[in-house]
């Protein structure tokens, strides 16, 4: 078991690569050895390596090869006019801690091949030459990505067909660029973990979505969060396929967008959709179809969702399919459900209980033993009979959205009139270090008409019985479902600076009733104030 150093500015081919005095300079000189199982090839902390890495050589499953890095500084940046990384046929390979940026083609590719873990790897700006930029894998077995951040990837940023056990963990993908680009698409591929990862497509040029499954088999998709999009998640056909605990936000530009959809490019099987938090966009869960195919839509469970902020309803169902939907919380702005006569005529799909998000959050306060909340039958969402439709909203395509066409409703239910509610600024100034969290209520000054004010989001998340903490730009901020706020100074965060420094946190707020408000807290620091308190802290 060998280690090879490889340093792009102090290094020479000449030397033997085996200790960071006698370092390589370039991969190619790599490429001419022979790599042997638990080999490791490290590139030095700021190299930069013009050039394709070709991996010909595999590992064992007890010994793998690794490419790593080594020394202190900017992880080593592979260029090239072509793939980053090309592995065709190498198994039992680690690639972790280095930099990938402004290819030709994809970061890494690799066909045929089982074994692979990808962590820790930056990629930014890659496919620059019309190619694919992603982490692509094909006819594999095994692949696992994580802890890997994907920004400005030209094409899908990671992108799979046909693999056996596909593990992608607590990445970040970010912008996914081009016409047909998601951040991730899966096609034909099985055993699936997809699981903590933040995909972000709202600031791309692409007219697709953030999530793709294709024909997947056993997968498990959750604590995800999906922004942006044409769409959130498309699983369109698949069998045994679990959607879990997801926030999917933001997604919209059709008549048609959806947080989760499938019923079309196959068959539908067998699909179990919960505790996901679907807002921001116009359907919550769609099933549906381009055109009329034959396709199978079975057990399709959906149920312990929350819908917030939808401008179409919670659920639609406009092609034939069974399942179920039911104990789902659902903005009560939000129209239920969305299903054509013909189709609810079939009743294969049930429509059980489901609660207003205002009366969710009022069980809550209630449980926690407050009296503020509104639980009166006024609340209750009444089952919605389906609206019926004249004209077919299709699901998204797998290539290329189509023209949307818009949907018209013979029936809609007529908002009620509800109550006035008044979201106040809230404003928290610190001047000094009193060693502990400042307190507040981000409730007090705000009012409504029927005196029930019930906080709903903080942030982009929703505020439950536990309570919420964010990371803010100077601190820590704890937020309780009554109000309650505590917000702990990082005093390493001011380090360094002068003056005044302030952030802002939006939060929203209902009145049980259907009416909602927006405001902030602002946040204002004194920092040379708290830092002469600071060192009276540290002195006393």
């Amino acid at each position: 078991m060998t280690v090879y150093y490889v340093n792009s500015v102090t290094g020479s081919d000449y030397n033997s690569g085996t200790g960071e005095s006698s370092a390589f300079a370039t991969l190619s000189a790599v490429e001419a050895l022979k790599l042997n199982p638990g080999d490791s090839v490290l590139l030095a902390a700021g190299s930069v390596f013009n050039e394709q890495f070709d991996l010909k050589y595999s590992g064992t499953v007890s010994a793998p090869i690794t490419i790593g890095s080594y020394g202190i500084g900017d992880a080593p940046v592979i260029h090239s006019s072509n793939n980053g990384i090309h592995g065709s046929k190498a198994s039992n390979i680690i690639v972790e801690n280095i930099k990938i940026a402004d290819t030709g083609a994809n970061a890494i590719y690799a066909g045929s091949v089982s074994n692979w873990i990808v962590r820790n790897v930056e990629v930014s700006n890659t496919g620059l030459a019309g190619k694919a930029g992603s982490l692509s894998f094909q006819s594999s077995q095994n692949i696992t990505i994580e802890n890997s951040t994907l920004t400005g990837v030209h094409a899908d940023g990671i992108w799979m067909d046909k693999v056996k056990g596909v593990t992608l963990i607590n990445n970040t993908v970010t912008n996914s660029q081009g016409s047909v680009a998601d951040a991730i698409q899966l096609n034909n591929s099985s055993n699936i973990l997809i699981k903590g990862n933040h995909l972000d497509q709202t600031d791309t040029n692409s007219a697709k979505g953030v999530l793709v499954l294709i024909r997947a088999q056993d997968a498990v998709v959750e604590g995800n969060t999906l922004i942006g999009g044409g769409f959130g998640l498309s699983a369109q056909a698949g069998t045994n396929i679990a959607i879990h605990d997801n926030d999917i936000s933001g997604y919209g530009g059709y008549s048609w967008s959806y947080g989760i959809g499938l019923g079309d490019s196959g068959d539908a099987k067998n699909y179990d959709i919960s505790g996901n938090y679907l807002h921001d966009g116009v359907y919550g869960v769609l099933v549906s179809a381009v055109g009329n195919p034959a396709y199978l839509r079975e057990n399709i469970i959906v149920h312990d969702n929350v819908f917030d902020d939808l401008t179409a309803s919670a659920l639609k169902v406009d092609r034939s399919a069974s399942g179920s939907f039911y104990d789902n919380i659902i903005d009560s702005s939000v129209t239920t459900l969305t299903m054509p006569a013909t189709i609810a005529a079939q009743n294969t799909f049930s429509i059980g209980d489901n609660k207003t998000l205002e009366q969710a959050q009022a069980e809550l306060d209630s449980a926690a033993g407050s009296t503020s909340g509104d639980t009166s039958s006024s609340n209750e969402q009444i089952p919605v009979a389906p609206i019926s439709e004249h004209v077919d909203v299709p699901a998204s395509p797998q290539v290329s959205p189509p023209a949307p066409s818009v949907a018209t409703p013979t029936a809609t239910v007529p908002a009620a009139v509800v109550p006035k509610i008044v979201a106040v600024h809230d404003s928290l100034k610190i001047a000094e270090d009193i060693g502990s969290a400042y307190h507040g209520n981000l409730l007090d000054n705000d009012n409504a008409s029927n005196g029930t004010i019930l906080l709903r989001r903080f942030g982009d998340s929703a505020v439950d019985k536990h309570g919420l903490t964010l990371i803010g730009k100077y601190g820590v901020i704890h937020v309780e479902s009554d109000g309650d706020y505590s917000y702990t100074v990082d005093a390493t965060k001011l380090a360094g600076l002068t003056g005044k420094v302030s952030e802002f946190f939006q939060y929203k707020i209902s009145d049980g009733a259907s009416h909602i408000d927006t405001d902030s807290l602002s946040v204002s620091i004194n920092v040379d104030a708290f830092h002469s308190s600071h060192a009276s802290h540290v002195l006393a």
